[in-house]
């Protein structure tokens, strides 16, 4: 079985893959403190909760853009699994052609991301990642990798708000029934909710015109099932998307 892991800025994500099939899914606040000693205890009670053993973990694939997990990850895998860990980087086969400006400025899980969506739906394809940073990446018609936008994740973006506005109360991030609100919790919902929509709209809307095709987009990450509804140009909502590309390129490598 092949144990695949998501580092994130804000949670790290574990995927237990049996063949292509994703057997069971687990989700840890990311914390720099993390010992592997405790992630190891953590890991060994669930994997025996979801019916298996740490021997049947017989491969461990990484992407991390919080390099301070890294260390604690690989210390995990050899301790609990006596396996090493493959980390997506630089010397890895994804089978994708990188044409960013400077190929190590991408973050490792943006092109897992892509290589899941090309094998999804194929190529051309755009992939809206809702994380701590929403981010999008776009492959062209080639299977290439060409770039895509950064903007701050919706969460980051409510919590400046209700930092810089002492008399503003937190609310929960939903769909409003309307956009004009009637107090200052729908207004402050409305305002988060379709001031993002209409984000995520302007820059998909953009980098399709500069890709001059209508490329389908997939979206994954925390919060976007919340869009699901208003965001109708997503073809799917795939929450492990990245573990399912972190299991394509480990069928990549370890085939050869």
């Amino acid at each position: 079985m092949l144990l695949a892991i998501d580092a994130g800025n804000t949670h790290t994500v574990f995927g237990l893959f049996s063949g292509s099939e994703l057997k069971a899914l687990w989700r840890i606040g990311t914390r720099k403190e993390l010992t592997p000693d405790e992630l190891g205890a953590w890991l060994r009670l669930l994997i025996g909760d979801a019916g298996f053993t740490t021997s049947d973990i017989d491969g461990v694939i990484a992407c991390s853009v919080v390099p301070d997990m890294n260390t604690v990850l690989t210390d995990t895998a050899r301790k609990c699994f006596g396996r090493t860990t493959l980390f997506i980087g630089p010397g890895i086969r994804t089978g994708m052609k990188i044409r960013y400006e400077n190929p190590h400025e991408v973050g490792a899980d943006r092109i897992v991301n892509a290589v899941a969506a090309k094998e999804r739906l194929g190529a051309p394809v755009m992939v809206l990642d809702f994380g701590t940073a929403t981010t999008l990446d776009v492959v062209d018609e080639d299977g290439e990798y060409l770039g895509g936008v950064i903007a701050p994740g919706l969460e980051i973006s409510a919590e400046a708000l209700f930092e810089r506005a002492a008399r503003l109360s937190r609310v929960d991030i939903r769909r409003p029934e309307r956009c004009i609100g009637r107090n200052t919790e729908d207004s402050i919902r409305s305002g988060l909710f379709f001031g993002y929509a209409a984000l995520v709209r302007g820059v998909v809307t953009r980098a399709r015109e500069e890709l001059g095709q209508d490329a389908p987009v997939i979206a994954t990450g925390g919060l976007a099932p919340v869009f699901a509804g208003e965001l109708d140009f997503l073809e799917q909502i795939v929450p492990g998307l990245t573990l399912e590309g972190l299991r394509i390129i480990w069928d990549k490598n370890h085939k050869r």
